[in-house]
């Protein structure tokens, strides 16, 4: 290795520094407020390295990482999200821990799962893919249980390891097969060889499969749904705002990087697999949403179906696609981080508030975060002037181009469809406050809220509101991100 190498992998290099800082201070002395300080300055820091690793970029490091702008890109992404998740979780753990017991761990992990996300990023080999896979998994249980003396975060903690166990053995029988059939563990030599294969085995489309069977069952697409919406509910709340963006933006990019170095989608079989999952994961997720009547598992249910339309712009092919779903996982994260930390901010105030009928006539108590959870909402439901909007325009522009119109016409319908839970939320958040309550608690009063949330939770919405209006510019960074993952496409032989 030499020194540029050590440069476009410095973001990964600086977080793992960090994380072993952090172990070594929490083991010194403990200290909840300078912990998740130096939590949130690590991400900070580490997001500032982006930048000078693009200088750079691309470039390959052994034959296992590739960092190139699409990778800086999700990184840039991760470090965003999760540094907006450390100052949501500071408040609501000291509301749901007492004071005898530490949190600090909390943070370190954290981190760690942040730096497997890092490694799905620019993972170009069957190694780091399954490191960085494992690695967010496995620091994904720890912190979905973090609350150890409760039933149900420890009982969605069992289901998320059941299903981390279940979606690790696919992946290593997949990548097994692959290289029983190629003699390649690198994507683009696995890639290479199926390109000169006259026909497909079966061996080859059982690997593929596989493979991208382990990654649905992470990202939750039906039918391999059925964890999400008890470890959504059962986790803490910013726990459930991680897995929602930082684990599957990771995901995604993974997704995004093996799918193309592979050519997975240009193999008939894959793509119909693909087109089925799309359709249903749309209705799936939409129609039980319908059925919810508590917010984490609505939301749930509603990231079944966003994740069933990221596939449909996918499935397209070439830049637009790329453009589209790097675009769309962008707003899905900034929404997810606005509705869930609404959830946490409310729940920080004393209790989890997870109910719908817990959010009646919130905007007379608290209107600044029923406009947080209106607009975040409103965007996922794909209304004009938000992010969502935006999203799914190019995400329908994608299948249209592609010519995948019965895909385009699911999308839409079921658009339509998750209008009517979207909007009865947003009623609710507007509806006369329950009788129940004594009248001085139906009109505004004072509630401490630290700074940190009102900046988070503000420049979730600035972003919600800016890519409604004008996301040209961010069009053009993820074009000019994007271009190295499409030129190993058109390289391939």
């Amino acid at each position: 290795m030499i020194l540029q190498d050590f440069i476009v992998l410095s973001p990964i290099l600086t977080l793992g520094a960090f994380a072993l800082v952090t172990m070594l201070a929490i083991a010194f002395q403990r200290h909840h407020a300078r912990i998740a300080t130096f939590a949130f300055l690590s991400c900070l820091f580490t997001l500032a390295t982006v930048p000078w690793a693009a200088s750079a970029a691309p470039r390959t490091v052994t034959t296992l990482l590739v960092v190139d702008r699409h990778a800086l890109l999700y990184m840039g992404l991760i470090l965003t999200a999760t540094m907006v998740i450390i100052a949501l979780s500071y408040r609501y753990l000291i509301v749901q821990f007492r004071e005898e017991e530490g949190v600090e761990e909390y943070y370190l992990l954290l981190l760690l799962a942040t730096f497997g996300g890092l490694v799905l990023t620019t993972a170009a080999h069957f190694v780091s893919f399954f490191l960085g896979f494992e690695l967010l998994g496995l620091s994904l249980c720890s912190l979905i249980g973090y609350l150890r003396t409760r039933r149900h975060p420890l009982e969605a903690a069992v289901k998320y390891l059941l299903l981390s166990i279940t979606a690790s053995a696919l992946l290593l029988f997949g990548l097994a097969l692959l290289y029983f059939e190629s003699g390649a563990m690198t994507f683009q030599g696995v890639g290479a060889i199926l390109k000169q294969a006259h026909s497909v085995s079966a061996l080859w489309l059982g690997g593929l499969v596989l493979v991208l069977v382990g990654i649905a069952l992470k990202l939750g697409l039906a039918p391999f749904h059925m964890w999400i919406p008890d470890v959504y509910q059962g986790a803490p709340t910013p726990i459930t705002t991680y897995i929602a963006t930082v684990s599957k933006a990771a995901l995604v990019a993974l997704l995004l990087r093996f799918a193309t170095e592979v050519g997975v989608l240009e193999l008939p079989a894959v793509a119909h697999l693909f087109s089925l999952l799309a359709v249903v994961s749309m209705v799936t997720g939409n129609v039980l949403a319908l059925l919810q009547q508590n917010v984490k598992r609505l939301l749930a249910y509603s990231s079944i179906a966003h994740f069933g339309y990221v596939l449909v712009a996918l499935l397209a092919g070439g830049p637009p696609a790329a453009e589209a779903v790097t675009f769309y996982v962008i707003v899905y994260c900034a929404m997810s981080l606005g509705a869930f930390g609404v959830v946490t901010v409310y729940s920080s105030e004393g209790g989890d508030k997870n109910r719908v009928e817990d959010y009646q006539g919130l905007f007379w108590t608290r209107p600044w975060l029923a406009a947080m959870l209106a607009l975040s909402l409103l965007s996922l439901a794909g209304i004009p002037v938000t992010a969502g909007f935006i999203g799914k325009f190019y995400a329908i522009a994608a299948g249209v181009d592609a010519g995948l119109w019965w895909l385009v016409l699911a999308l839409i319908a079921n658009s339509v469809v998750s209008l009517y839970y979207y909007l009865r939320l947003i009623v609710t958040l507007f509806g006369e406050a329950p009788a129940t309550l004594p009248e001085a608690q139906t009109v505004q009063k004072p509630v401490f809220v630290s700074w940190t949330t009102v900046c988070s939770l503000g420049f979730v919405a600035s972003i919600i509101l800016a890519l409604g209006v004008y996301p040209e510019p961010l069009m053009e960074l993820i074009r000019h991100s994007v271009s190295n993952l499409l030129m190993v496409a058109v390289q391939r032989p």
